[in-house]
Protein backbone atom coordinates (compact mmCIF):
# COMPACT_ATOMS: atom_id res chain seq x y z
CA UNK A 1 0.00 0.00 0.00
CA UNK A 2 1.61 3.33 -1.22
CA UNK A 3 2.07 5.70 1.68
CA UNK A 4 -0.52 8.55 0.39
CA UNK A 5 -3.51 5.41 0.28
CA UNK A 6 -2.57 4.85 4.18
CA UNK A 7 -2.59 9.11 5.01
CA UNK A 8 -5.94 8.63 3.63
CA UNK A 9 -7.52 5.52 5.32
CA UNK A 10 -5.72 7.13 8.64
CA UNK A 11 -7.47 10.42 8.00
CA UNK A 12 -10.79 8.78 7.31
CA UNK A 13 -10.74 6.75 10.90
CA UNK A 14 -9.65 9.90 12.52
CA UNK A 15 -12.68 11.93 11.12
CA UNK A 16 -14.99 8.79 12.08
CA UNK A 17 -13.77 8.36 15.55
CA UNK A 18 -14.36 12.24 15.87
CA UNK A 19 -17.97 12.17 14.59
CA UNK A 20 -18.73 9.34 16.47
CA UNK A 21 -18.86 9.64 20.78
CA UNK A 22 -18.30 5.88 21.11
CA UNK A 23 -16.65 3.27 19.81
CA UNK A 24 -15.52 -0.69 20.24
CA UNK A 25 -12.69 -2.40 19.13
CA UNK A 26 -13.45 -6.17 18.43
CA UNK A 27 -12.28 -9.47 17.05
CA UNK A 28 -14.95 -10.38 14.31
CA UNK A 29 -11.90 -12.76 12.82
CA UNK A 30 -13.05 -16.40 11.56
CA UNK A 31 -16.91 -15.36 10.42
CA UNK A 32 -17.89 -16.88 6.57
CA UNK A 33 -18.73 -14.08 4.42
CA UNK A 34 -22.50 -15.09 5.17
CA UNK A 35 -22.09 -14.46 9.08
CA UNK A 36 -20.01 -11.06 8.24
CA UNK A 37 -22.98 -9.56 5.76
CA UNK A 38 -25.62 -10.89 8.48
CA UNK A 39 -23.17 -9.00 11.65
CA UNK A 40 -23.10 -5.91 8.81
CA UNK A 41 -26.36 -5.60 8.76
CA UNK A 42 -27.52 -5.90 12.44
CA UNK A 43 -25.21 -3.00 12.85
CA UNK A 44 -26.62 -1.12 10.33
CA UNK A 45 -30.20 -1.78 11.70
CA UNK A 46 -28.67 -0.31 15.10
CA UNK A 47 -26.94 2.70 13.44
CA UNK A 48 -23.63 1.18 13.99
CA UNK A 49 -20.76 1.49 11.92
CA UNK A 50 -18.66 -1.44 11.22
CA UNK A 51 -14.78 -1.11 9.56
CA UNK A 52 -12.22 -3.55 9.44
CA UNK A 53 -8.90 -1.65 10.22
CA UNK A 54 -5.09 -2.32 10.01
CA UNK A 55 -3.87 -2.31 13.90
CA UNK A 56 -1.22 0.15 12.75
CA UNK A 57 -3.45 2.40 10.50
CA UNK A 58 -5.82 2.76 13.81
CA UNK A 59 -3.05 3.12 16.09
CA UNK A 60 -1.82 6.17 13.99
CA UNK A 61 -5.51 7.69 13.87
CA UNK A 62 -5.96 7.47 17.94
CA UNK A 63 -2.20 8.96 18.39
CA UNK A 64 -4.08 11.89 16.55
CA UNK A 65 -7.06 11.95 17.91
CA UNK A 66 -7.66 14.86 21.16
CA UNK A 67 -8.52 12.08 23.64
CA UNK A 68 -5.60 10.45 25.06
CA UNK A 69 -6.42 6.77 23.47
CA UNK A 70 -3.53 4.79 24.88
CA UNK A 71 -4.65 2.61 26.95
CA UNK A 72 -6.23 1.08 23.90
CA UNK A 73 -2.97 0.47 22.07
CA UNK A 74 -2.15 -3.33 23.96
CA UNK A 75 -5.41 -4.10 22.45
CA UNK A 76 -4.41 -3.66 18.61
CA UNK A 77 -3.27 -7.34 18.09
CA UNK A 78 -4.75 -9.91 15.97
CA UNK A 79 -7.67 -8.94 13.23
CA UNK A 80 -9.34 -5.89 14.45
CA UNK A 81 -12.54 -4.25 13.70
CA UNK A 82 -14.20 -0.88 14.45
CA UNK A 83 -17.88 -0.27 16.00
CA UNK A 84 -18.65 3.56 16.08
CA UNK A 85 -22.00 4.44 17.67
CA UNK A 86 -23.86 7.50 19.31
CA UNK A 87 -25.78 5.08 21.33
CA UNK A 88 -23.16 3.92 24.00
CA UNK A 89 -24.75 0.39 24.55
CA UNK A 90 -25.72 -0.40 21.31
CA UNK A 91 -22.88 -2.47 20.15
CA UNK A 92 -22.79 -4.00 23.04
CA UNK A 93 -26.35 -5.35 22.41
CA UNK A 94 -25.09 -5.87 19.05
CA UNK A 95 -22.07 -8.19 20.02
CA UNK A 96 -23.98 -10.08 22.64
CA UNK A 97 -26.86 -11.44 20.38
CA UNK A 98 -24.73 -11.86 17.78
CA UNK A 99 -21.91 -13.98 19.36
CA UNK A 100 -24.55 -16.10 21.32
CA UNK A 101 -24.29 -18.16 17.51
CA UNK A 102 -21.40 -17.26 15.85
CA UNK A 103 -18.66 -16.99 18.91
CA UNK A 104 -17.68 -13.89 17.17
CA UNK A 105 -17.31 -10.66 17.61
CA UNK A 106 -15.30 -11.04 20.73
CA UNK A 107 -14.90 -7.59 22.66
CA UNK A 108 -11.32 -6.48 23.04
CA UNK A 109 -11.51 -2.91 24.17
CA UNK A 110 -14.89 -0.26 24.00
CA UNK A 111 -14.57 4.00 24.72
CA UNK A 112 -17.76 4.47 25.85
CA UNK A 113 -19.07 7.42 27.47
CA UNK A 114 -15.59 9.26 28.13
CA UNK A 115 -14.23 5.90 29.80
CA UNK A 116 -12.39 2.49 28.44
CA UNK A 117 -13.34 -0.75 28.95
CA UNK A 118 -10.70 -3.73 28.18
CA UNK A 119 -11.69 -6.90 28.14
CA UNK A 120 -14.61 -9.20 26.80
CA UNK A 121 -15.28 -9.51 30.61
CA UNK A 122 -16.58 -5.57 30.41
CA UNK A 123 -19.55 -6.41 27.76
CA UNK A 124 -21.92 -7.29 30.16
CA UNK A 125 -20.91 -3.57 31.98
CA UNK A 126 -21.09 -2.10 28.48
CA UNK A 127 -25.09 -3.40 27.86
CA UNK A 128 -25.90 -2.10 31.19
CA UNK A 129 -24.44 1.70 30.16
CA UNK A 130 -27.02 4.06 29.90
CA UNK A 131 -26.59 7.00 27.71
CA UNK A 132 -26.53 10.58 29.31
CA UNK A 133 -29.55 11.10 27.64
CA UNK A 134 -31.54 8.24 29.53
CA UNK A 135 -29.62 9.08 32.37
CA UNK A 136 -31.17 13.31 32.28
CA UNK A 137 -34.71 11.77 31.52
CA UNK A 138 -34.13 9.69 34.78
CA UNK A 139 -33.27 12.28 37.04
CA UNK A 140 -36.23 14.63 35.31
CA UNK A 141 -38.96 12.23 36.38
CA UNK A 142 -37.49 11.60 39.92
CA UNK A 143 -37.36 15.27 40.24
CA UNK A 144 -40.74 15.77 39.23
CA UNK A 145 -42.11 13.23 41.23
CA UNK A 146 -42.50 15.21 44.31
CA UNK A 147 -44.42 17.89 42.50
CA UNK A 148 -46.72 15.33 41.09
CA UNK A 149 -47.63 13.62 44.32
CA UNK A 150 -48.24 17.03 46.08
CA UNK A 151 -50.50 18.17 43.16
CA UNK A 152 -52.36 14.88 43.16
CA UNK A 153 -52.72 15.29 47.27
CA UNK A 154 -54.43 18.45 47.00
CA UNK A 155 -56.55 17.31 44.39
CA UNK A 156 -57.66 14.36 46.01
CA UNK A 157 -58.41 16.78 49.49
CA UNK A 158 -60.45 19.04 47.69
CA UNK A 159 -62.78 16.13 46.32
CA UNK A 160 -63.33 14.58 49.81
CA UNK A 161 -64.23 18.61 50.75
CA UNK A 162 -66.42 18.96 48.19
CA UNK A 163 -68.14 15.21 48.96
CA UNK A 164 -68.23 16.27 52.51
CA UNK A 165 -70.26 19.37 51.84
CA UNK A 166 -72.24 17.44 49.10
CA UNK A 167 -73.70 15.35 51.79
CA UNK A 168 -73.83 17.88 54.33
CA UNK A 169 -76.19 19.95 51.96
CA UNK A 170 -78.04 17.03 51.25
CA UNK A 171 -79.21 16.61 54.40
Amino acid sequence: MKKEDKSAIIKQLETAIAEYAHFYLTDIGGLNAAQTSDLRRLCNKSDIKLIVVKNTLLKKALENASVDFSELYGTLKGETSLMLSNTGNAPAKVIKNFSKTNNKPVLKAAYVEESFYVGADQLETLVKVKSKFELIGELVSLLQAPATNLVSVLQSGGNNIHGVLKTLSER
